[in-house]
C-alpha cells in the first residue's frame, strides 16, 4: 500500500504541492487573524465551585485585581519639593485614559461631620503646592491622626519610611491586548517623577506584574523560536551538506506552524501561555519526520543509485513509521482535550489536530519537492559513512551484544537513583513564577511585601444571608473586625479592609478627628451615626467618599460584605496551609447562619495551578496507556510491548529523579516536559522497532544480525535527529524563565537519555526476550 502510495504522489506531484500550498495560504489568512488572550482564570473549569464563587464575586463587587501600586521610600517625603512632585503624579495619573482612581497622601480626602444637615462632608487633607515646611508639618499632624490610611498609604516597617500611590485601572482594558500601552503610560509618569525628584520607585501590582511578565515571556517565545529554527538550520546544514535539504525542512515545518495558528482561529481559540508552545512543538515533531525521509532518501539512493526507486522506498518504508509517530505524538498531546479545563483542552484539540495534519504535509510535500531537485551528490550522503558516526555506532554494537549485564547493571543503578530523587520532588508554584531573584519585577514585589504586606489580592465574601443584614445589628460588625484584626496579625499579609474600616473612619471623624475614636462602631454609636449613614435621593451626597467607600465593600442590598486583604505570594505549598488557619477561625467567628466564602485570583491561582499539574498528570498516564495500545496494534507481541516501554518509561523516571535532586518542583511548565519528552522519546521507538521487523525477514530472522542492521541504519537517524532537537531545545537554556530554562535542559537531558535506551537498552531487551533466533508473536 505505502510502496503505491508513494508512485501516486509522483505521479500526482504537482497537483499535490499546488492543493498543498492553497491550503497553507488559506490557513495562512485565518492565522493573520489570531488573537492574545488574557484571561488567567481559565484554567480552572466553568463548573468548578472556585472558579463560580469568583465569577460571583466579581458579579457582585466588580473585580479584586484592578490596582497598580507605585512605591516610594524616603524620609525627605514631607519636604514641600518632595511632596508637591508627589501630588503631580497623582493628578497626571488620574487624567490618563482608563485610570479609574487615583489613592496617595497628596490626594487623600478626610471626612467632617456636618451636624446640621447630618451628612459627612468629605475634605481634601492636604492643599498643594505647599512653599513651606511649616504649612505642610501641620497638615501632616491632622492627617495622620485618621488611622485608616496608616498601613494602606504609608507605613515605618523596619524604621524605613514608605509611603504608596494605588492606580485602579479599567479591568476590561487590563484583560486585553491594550493592557501594554495603559500600563506603559503609566510607567512614563512614574519615570517623569524619578527624573524630577532623584528617588528611586518601586511598582508592583497583579495588573503590572502579569502585563510585564506577559509581554516579556511572548517576546522570549518569538525570539527562541527565531533562534530555534536558525540552530536546527545550522545543524542540519552540518549534517546534511545540503541548503535545499534545509530550506525543505524549514518549508515543512513553517507549514506546521501556520496550520497550527490557523486551527486556532477556525477552531474559535486565542493565544493562551500554553497554546504559545504549539509552534515550538510543531517544529519539535515536523523536523524528525524530515530527518528520517532524508535519511531513508539518501540511504535507498547510496544503495540502488535510481532517485524515483530511493523516493519509492522512502515512502514504502518511512510511511507507515511516520503515521505511527505522529500517532504516539498527536495522542500525547491530544488526550489534553478531555480534561475540564479549558487551557488544557485547547491545547490538546490544537496539537492533537496539527501533529497529524503535519504527517500529510510531510508526506505529500518532502517526496514532491526532492523529484523535483537532482539527485542527492555524494558530498550530501558521505554523513552516512562519517568516520565518527560509524565509531559511535560499533560502540554501541559492542555494548548492546556483548556487555548486556553491564548495561542491565548501570541502568539499574541509574534509575535507583531516580526514584530515590523522585521521593524529593514537591510540587510548588508561585503567582510571580520563574522569575529571576534580581529582576526588578521580583524585587519590587518583595519590597512592597515588607513594607505593606504584600500585593496579591485575597478576598473573603461575609453574607449574612438577609437583606440589610449588615446593619440589622452590631454583631456582623464586630465579627467582621475580629476576623480583620486576626488576619492582620499574620505575618503574610496586609492590613484588611471592610466596610467596618469605613465606620470606624467615620466614627472617628463624628468624634472631630479623635484618633481613640478609631473603632467599630457600637450600638449607641449607630444611633448618632445613622442619619449620617443614610442614603439621600441627592446626588451630591450620593458621590460621597464614604458613600463610595462602603458602596465597594458591599452588595446593593446590604446583605453581603467582602474583606479585601493583600497578602504575600507564599507559593501554592503554603497557601492552603494558611488558607485553612484564616478559615479556621472564621469558622470560629461566624455562626451557621452566616455564609462565609474565600475567593480572590489568589485562591483562584491555587485552584488553576493545582487543576493543571493533576489534569497534566492524568493526561500523561492516559497518553502513556493508550501509545501503548497504538504499539501493540502495530506490532501485535506483548514481549515487544514491553521491549518497547522500558526503554521510554526510563527517561521520564530518570528526568524525574533529576528534577527531584536538584530541587526543580513540579509545576505547569515542568510537568509540561514529561508530555514532550514521552511525545519524541516514543517517536525514536517506534522508529528503531519498525525498521528492526522490516529488516528482520531480510536476515532470515537473525536476530542478532537484524540488531545490528538496525543499529546502523536507524541508529544515524536517531542520533541526527537527537542532537538536531537537542540544539532545537538548548536556546531556551537562555532563557531568563525559570519555567522555560526548566523546559530547555529538562528535555534535553531527555532526549540524551532516550536515544541511549533506544539504542543501546532496547536491543539488549530484544536479545533476552527473543535470544538469537526469530521471535514468535
Amino acid at each position: 500500500m505505502w510502496y503505491r502510495l508513494g508512485r501516486f504522489i509522483l505521479k500526482y506531484r504537482a497537483s499535490l504541492l499546488v492543493l498543498l500550498l492553497v491550503l497553507t495560504a488559506v490557513m495562512g489568512w485565518f492565522a493573520a487573524r489570531v488573537q492574545l488572550n488574557y484571561d488567567f482564570t481559565r484554567a480552572v473549569p466553568d463548573d468548578n465551585k472556585k472558579y463560580v464563587e469568583y465569577q460571583a464575586f466579581l458579579k457582585k463587587f466588580g473585580g479584586d485585581a484592578g490596582a497598580m501600586v507605585i512605591g516610594i521610600q524616603t524620609d525627605s517625603f514631607y519636604s514641600p519639593h518632595i511632596f508637591n512632585e508627589v501630588a503631580v503624579l497623582h493628578d497626571r495619573l488620574k487624567k490618563l485614559r482608563f485610570v479609574e482612581g487615583v489613592l496617595s497622601v497628596p490626594g487623600v480626602l478626610v471626612l467632617r461631620a456636618d451636624t446640621v444637615r447630618q451628612r459627612f462632608v468629605p475634605e481634601p487633607a492636604f492643599h498643594p503646592p505647599y512653599t513651606t515646611q511649616a504649612a505642610l508639618d501641620s497638615t501632616r499632624a491632622q492627617f495622620e491622626k485618621f488611622l485608616f490610611y496608616r498601613g494602606i498609604l504609608y507605613s515605618n516597617t523596619g524604621g524605613a519610611n514608605s509611603y504608596l500611590v494605588a492606580v485602579t485601572l479599567n479591568r476590561a482594558r487590563v484583560n486585553s491586548a491594550a493592557r501594554t500601552q495603559l500600563v506603559a503610560s503609566v510607567m512614563n509618569e512614574v519615570n517623569r517623577f524619578e527624573t524630577a525628584t532623584g528617588l528611586p520607585v518601586r511598582v508592583s501590582g497583579l495588573p503590572y506584574i502579569r502585563t510585564v511578565v506577559g509581554d516579556r515571556l511572548k517576546h522570549e517565545m518569538q525570539w527562541f523560536l527565531l533562534g530555534a529554527l536558525l540552530l536546527l538550520s545550522v545543524t542540519l546544514l552540518l549534517f546534511f551538506r545540503s541548503w535545499s535539504a534545509v530550506a525543505m525542512s524549514l518549508l515543512v515545518v513553517g507549514m506546521g506552524v501556520v496550520w497550527s495558528m490557523g486551527t486556532m482561529v477556525l477552531c474559535g481559540y486565542k493565544i493562551t501561555l500554553l497554546t504559545a508552545l504549539i509552534p515550538t512543538l510543531i517544529v519539535v515533531i515536523g523536523i524528525p519526520n524530515c530527518i528520517y525521509f532524508l535519511n531513508k532518501y539518501h540511504t535507498s539512493f547510496a544503495t540502488s543509485g535510481n532517485k524515483k526507486e530511493a523516493l519509492v522506498n522512502m515512502v514504502g518504508r518511512m510511511g507507515i513509521v511516520t503515521l505511527f509517530c505522529n500517532i504516539a505524538a498527536a495522542i500525547g498531546f491530544a488526550v489534553f482535550a478531555f480534561t475540564n479545563s479549558a487551557l488544557l483542552k485547547e491545547f490538546g484539540v490544537v496539537s492533537g489536530i496539527n501533529i497529524m495534519a503535519l504527517f500529510f504535509i510531510s508526506l505529500l510535500f518532502i517526496p514532491a519537492v526532492l523529484s523535483y531537485l537532482p539527485a542527492p551528490s555524494r558530498r550530501q550522503v558521505s554523513y552516512l559513512e562519517s568516520p565518527l558516526l560509524v565509531k559511535m555506532l560499533s560502540t554501541v554494537e559492542i555494548w548492546a551484544l556483548r556487555h548486556s549485564k553491564w548495561v542491565y547493571l548501570v541502568t539499574g543503578i541509574l534509575t535507583a537513583g531516580a526514584v530515590a530523587g523522585i521521593f524529593r520532588i514537591h510540587s510548588e508554584a508561585f503567582i510571580v513564577d520563574d522569575l529571576p531573584k534580581q529582576d526588578r519585577v521580583y524585587t519590587d514585589m518583595k519590597w512592597f511585601e515588607q513594607q505593606f504586606g504584600g500585593v496579591m489580592p485575597l478576598e473573603i465574601v461575609v453574607d449574612t444571608r438577609k437583606k440589610n443584614g449588615l446593619f440589622r445589628s452590631v454583631r456582623p460588625m464586630q465579627k467582621v473586625d475580629e476576623l480583620e484584626t486576626f488576619i492582620a496579625s499574620q505575618p503574610g499579609t496586609a492590613r484588611p479592609l471592610s466596610f467596618v474600616d469605613g465606620l470606624k473612619f467615620a466614627r472617628q471623624a463624628y468624634y472631630d478627628g479623635d484618633s481613640l475614636a478609631y473603632t467599630a462602631p457600637t450600638e449607641s454609636d449607630l444611633v448618632f451615626l445613622g442619619p449620617f449613614l443614610q442614603t439621600r435621593k441627592d446626588s451630591a451626597s450620593k458621590n460621597t467618599a464614604l458613600a463610595q467607600l462602603l458602596s465597594s465593600f458591599m452588595d446593593s442590598s446590604k446583605q453581603a460584605a467582602r474583606i479585601s486583604v493583600n497578602m504575600k505570594d507564599i507559593g501554592t505549598q503554603k497557601l492552603p496551609a494558611f488558607l485553612k488557619q484564616i478559615e479556621d477561625k472564621s469558622a470560629r467567628v461566624f455562626d451557621s447562619s452566616y455564609r462565609v466564602t474565600f475567593t480572590g485570583a489568589s485562591v483562584t491561582f491555587l485552584e488553576g495551578s493545582s487543576f493543571i499539574i493533576a489534569g497534566l498528570k492524568a493526561s500523561i498516564f492516559w497518553a502513556f496507556i493508550l501509545i501503548a495500545l497504538c504499539m501493540l496494534f502495530l506490532f501485535r507481541s506483548f514481549r515487544i510491548l514491553i521491549c518497547s516501554l522500558i526503554p521510554n518509561i526510563i527517561p521520564l523516571v530518570l528526568t524525574a529523579g533529576v528534577m527531584g535532586w536538584a530541587g526543580v518542583p513540579l509545576k505547569p511548565s515542568t510537568v509540561l516536559v514529561f508530555s514532550v519528552a514521552l511525545g519524541i522519546v516514543i517517536d525514536v521507538t517506534i522508529r528503531f522497532l519498525v525498521n528492526y521487523n522490516q529488516e528482520l525477514p531480510d536476515k532470515n530472522g537473525a536476530i542478532e544480525g537484524t540488531l545490528v542492521e538496525t543499529i546502523r541504519h536507524t541508529g544515524i537517524s536517531i542520533i541526527y535527529t537527537s542532537l538536531v532537537l537537542i540544539s532545537g531545545f538548548v536556546i531556551f537554556c537562555f532563557s531568563s524563565f525559570g519555567g522555560t530554562f526548566a523546559l530547555g535542559w529538562l528535555t534535553s537531558l531527555t532526549l540524551v537519555t532516550g536515544t541511549f535506551t533506544n539504542l543501546v537498552l532496547l536491543p539488549v531487551l530484544i536479545l533476552s526476550f527473543f535470544g538469537k533466533k526469530k521471535p514468535r508473536s
